[in-house]
């Protein structure tokens, strides 16, 4: 059954401009249209926008996910499309030790505040 860029949108949480915009730039290829021309997404459309939904969500460029993208349409990329997300993981890998150093400085400042508001008392 398919779905209208309405219920795309309510299930992903893309917007409807952004479901244009992949589409335009060639991140969702091969969008089916109903017989009065307005796209109608499948299933597979669908996962494939969790897949971008992911990607974006931790931080992949537009750049890379186009490319990913690519590939994922051509035969024989299995290797190519393997590395991106192994340098995407590493990427991702490396923000979070960041963000948890980043946390730990924030608990310590925590720690002080709640120290200083106990002494006062």
């Amino acid at each position: 059954m398919p779905y209208s860029p309405g219920e795309v949108a309510d299930k992903t949480g893309f917007s409807i401009d952004t479901l244009r915009y992949y589409e335009r730039i060639g991140l969702l290829a091969h969008i089916g249209r109903t017989a009065g021309g307005r796209r109608a997404f499948t299933d597979d459309d669908v996962e494939w926008l969790g897949t971008l939904r992911c990607l974006r969500d931790t931080g992949m460029p537009i750049a890379r996910m186009q490319q990913y993208a690519r590939l994922t349409r051509e035969e024989d990329t299995e290797a190519e499309r393997l590395r991106i997300l192994q340098e995407h993981d590493d990427e991702v890998g490396r923000r979070i030790a960041e963000l948890q150093a980043q946390r730990e400085h924030i608990r310590g400042k925590i720690a002080w505040y709640r120290e200083l508001a106990a002494l006062r008392g």
